[in-house]
């Protein structure tokens, strides 16, 4: 589906976007190395008082010229457009001055406190009145959309939301990139955003985490402010906060199968019979951890299979009985499991896992290849759109299906990308640091059969000058890394190395496009000069209505 730009937020002078120093600093903060040469400021801009609107208007402090927002200051304040991590591009009424602003929507007027300052731009954390609303508002479907953190977008109508997600990609490979948008090329190499399909339902995967109070949020039309109330809880996190739990009953984003156990769990689980306490992470007292709730695929009959894992802070068994016995009687359930995390940190990880119903492993499946998933296991969270993305991986390799290519798959998780490739490659070699997940890809690549992939453990952030002895030179690399993106050392490596092709996977487009400017571009100051030429960037949208978004791109030796 071609996605035309989003209107309000076209390629422009780098100044005009403060986001992108932050988005700079942040992508040079998670790698040693330095980034390309520092940006100008934005000029200082003189800010215009904004007319009272409403009762609650009337009280904003008149706005002086050339002012510096103060911390708890309330502006009326415009939205422009949607940036890096989902947060809006904001500016002070009638002014150029530039706020950030989380839940914030293209169009949007409204007024919001100012809660911090960050250099150049201020940062508002609190929104407290819609004045005008956003031009592509729908109606929230959930009604926690507005609190938990999770579907920060879902009062953004859909088209809007993949317009905005394209048009954020675009910025950054142009202003961070540094490849210029009046280049011919650049619109075919630039591809508009592949939607997702599935708008709902779409999430494998949901953590929810127990709590000894209940967070409530803010309630604008009462006056009330956020509170903790008395009663336990079972939902999602409150955004910023690790001991703020809001109890949820129902989330739009997983499958009708795990909504059907959260239902039961959350009908049951309060009962003062059962002697179930929820973990308190300031005492360090109670039982109950975490809720991970996974669905799969039956391999012969496609219907979905689900596994219940219960994190907490003990092994007893006998406490969780009736809640397996309630939970089990659920069709789809053909799994349950226990992680022990006897640690007062949060983690969902435990040192200990017991199966105390049915199977220890789920199985899904992509690409025709059958994935068992333990209760700890990565996984693609969206099954459905990850047939999608790999489709795309596959083309971008280009590869000549006679089985002669040498593939190196880098950060390669559970191995599932390399395992697409391995019938048609003469040999996959994956590399990842999480030692289970390595553990996974083997047994995965046991499991279909397939014999022509290694998978070894090792930091690739750490690599040496020995790392490629182990295997022939690539035809076509593979690089799916976290957040963060590669290290200077990997990067390095691979400029050395030459491989014809390389495929860059990321789910952070502010890291991406500086690790495409050192890829082509080099780094002068450290003597590092770029062999490739960008050809495609395809965003991909993997997670509607959140301001996560995927990017395959195709890199050819010059």
């Amino acid at each position: 589906m071609a996605v035309a730009a989003f209107p309000s937020c076209g390629a422009r002078r780098l100044n005009a976007h403060p986001w992108l120093h932050a988005v700079r600093a942040s992508a040079s903060a998670s790698s040693p190395s330095p980034s390309a040469s520092p940006l100008p400021p934005p000029p200082e801009i003189d800010a215009l008082a904004a007319p009272p609107r409403s009762d609650s208007a009337a009280a904003v402090a008149p706005t002086p010229r050339s002012f510096f927002p103060k911390r708890g200051q309330t502006l009326e304040l415009v939205c422009e457009s949607l940036a890096f991590k989902g947060k809006g591009v904001c500016k002070v009424a009638d002014t150029a001055y530039v706020v950030m602003c989380d839940r914030a929507l293209p169009g949007e007027r409204f007024l919001g406190r100012v809660t911090r300052k960050k250099g150049s731009y201020s940062e508002v954390a609190t929104k407290l009145e819609t004045i005008t609303p956003h031009r592509d508002a729908v109606e929230a479907p959930c009604q926690y959309a507005s609190y938990c953190g999770g579907c920060k977008t879902q009062n953004l109508s859909y088209e809007a939301q993949v317009r905005a997600k394209e048009q954020q990609v675009r910025d950054l490979i142009v202003h961070v990139g540094r490849f210029s948008d009046k280049n011919p090329d650049f619109v075919a190499i630039f591809k508009p955003i592949v939607p997702c399909d599935l708008q709902f339902h779409y999430r494998n995967k949901m953590e929810f985490s127990f709590g000894a109070e209940r967070w409530m949020p803010r309630d604008v039309s009462s006056g009330k402010e956020e509170q903790m109330e008395i009663g336990y809880a079972l939902g999602l996190h409150a955004p910023g906060f690790f001991d703020k739990v809001l109890h949820v009953d129902k989330c739009l984003l997983q499958t009708e199968a795990t909504n059907k156990v959260l239902a039961v769990i959350q009908d049951s689980w309060r009962d003062p019979k059962l002697g179930l306490s929820p973990y308190n992470v300031h005492t360090h007292a109670g039982f109950l951890k975490h809720l991970m709730l996974r669905t799969g695929r039956d391999v012969n009959t496609s219907n979905p299979e689900v596994m219940v894992n219960f994190v907490t802070s003990s092994y007893e068994p006998n406490l969780l009985k009736p809640l397996v016995d309630k939970i089990s009687a659920i069709p789809e359930v053909v799994s349950v499991m226990n992680n022990v995390n006897t640690s007062v940190g949060n983690t969902s990880v435990g040192e200990e896992e017991y199966n105390l119903y049915g199977k220890s492993t789920i199985t899904e499946m992509l690409r025709g290849l059958t994935f068992q998933i333990s209760a700890n296991s990565f996984f693609q969270t969206n099954s459905h759109q990850a047939e999608v993305l790999y489709k795309l991986i596959e083309d971008c390799a280009g590869l000549r299906g006679d089985g002669s290519e040498i593939v190196l798959d880098l950060f390669c998780g559970t191995g599932s990308i390399g395992l697409s490739l391995a019938r048609r490659v003469r040999h996959v070699y994956g590399y990842e640091v999480v030692a289970e997940a390595i553990s996974d890809a083997r047994r995965n690549a046991k499991f279909n059969g397939i014999h022509n992939a290694t998978f070894v453990q090792g930091d690739l952030n750490k690599i040496s000058g020995s790392f490629g002895n182990d295997f022939p030179k690539p035809d076509i690399v593979i690089s799916d890394p976290n957040r963060p993106g590669m290290h200077m050392k990997l990067i390095k490596y691979l400029l050395e190395l030459q491989a014809p092709r390389i495929v860059y996977v990321s789910c952070n487009p502010s890291t991406l496009a500086r690790d495409l400017d050192y890829l082509c571009h080099g780094l002068a100051e450290k003597g590092i000069r770029g062999c490739y030429h960008l050809r495609s960037v395809q965003p991909v949208d993997m997670f509607p209505h959140t301001p996560h978004i995927e990017c395959v791109c195709l890199l050819e030796l010059c």
